[in-house]
């Protein structure tokens, strides 16, 4: 397997396409609330990605009909939006991926609709946290398998699983590529990291068991079990000292995240929950 490293002027096209999905997520968490159906969302993004003079690189990717994902509750990933609306309670994992230049950002968050209930908590701060675990261990020398280590020790022990037949992947040029990024793995085992490499990290955590299937549509993935799933994503840069968050934002998310005391923190008028910390 041929890893491609990024040169500078690369990895810098990659900052400008990794800030401005960043920065269409923070919108999406502005916006969200009950009520609006999840097509709501995708007009949003496509229509601020085509604002920006940049292209949704989802949109006819092998067929896919929109231009983001939107996956709610047991939905794993790759969601259609459609007319289903969000509710009260609900979790939703939005995943935005645009073209400007040539070049690929990918970034994903799982958004509270309102007051989510205990176990939505829980997987969804699980996930939030075995990303930012994964994360740490990305440096130049490490190896692939360090990463899926830290996910799935730390999601197992919170009594989550993690999806293991859907990977991170090598991002650029093109939207896929290699190398395939583990959620599960064992430490010290797997390609080794280089600086100049860039690929997403994108754990898919569930409730229940990690088994999924996929919906007649051939797109939609849920959890076998129709446990709560939850998923967050950036997109990073090996660096020998560590990494760089291409696709790390400015400001914290609107409705990504509750105060310890269970209560929704205020949002914007009209918009329901909270705001996230860095990730």
């Amino acid at each position: 397997m041929s890893v491609e490293i990024k040169t500078m002027r690369d990895i810098e096209a990659m900052r400008v396409i990794g800030r401005m999905a960043g920065e269409q997520l923070l919108l999406i968490g502005r916006s969200l609330k009950a009520g609006m159906t999840t097509d709501d969302i995708n007009t949003i993004v496509h229509e601020d990605t085509l604002r920006r003079g940049a292209h949704p690189s989802q949109l006819g990717y092998h067929g896919f009909p929109k231009s983001v994902c939107t996956s709610r509750n047991e939905v794993v990933c790759h969601g259609i939006p459609g007319r289903e609306r969000l509710k009260e309670g609900d979790i939703i994992n939005v995943d935005i991926t645009s073209n400007l230049n040539g070049f690929h950002g990918d970034t994903s968050a799982t958004f509270y609709i309102g007051k989510p209930s205990k176990d939505a908590r829980h997987v969804t701060e699980v996930c939030r946290r075995a990303l930012e675990l994964a994360i740490a261990e990305v440096r130049e020398g490490a190896r692939m398998g360090d990463i899926g280590a830290a996910i799935q020790q730390y999601a197992e022990a919170q009594g989550c699983s993690v999806v293991r037949n859907i990977v991170g992947h090598g991002i650029g040029r093109s939207m896929h590529m290699p190398p395939d990024v583990s959620h599960v793995g064992r430490r010290g085992t797997g390609l080794r990291l280089k600086a100049g490499m860039v690929f997403t990290i994108e754990p898919m955590i569930n409730l229940g068991r990690p088994e999924i299937e996929t919906l007649p549509d051939g797109w939609t993935i849920l959890t076998k079990d129709r446990s709560l799933s939850a998923q967050f994503e950036h997109t990073v840069v090996v660096t020998k000292a560590g990494c760089e968050i291409l696709t790390a934002r400015h400001e914290p998310l609107v409705n990504s995240e509750i105060t310890e005391s269970g209560e929704s923190l205020v949002a914007p008028p009209g918009a329901s929950a909270a705001v996230s910390a860095s990730l």
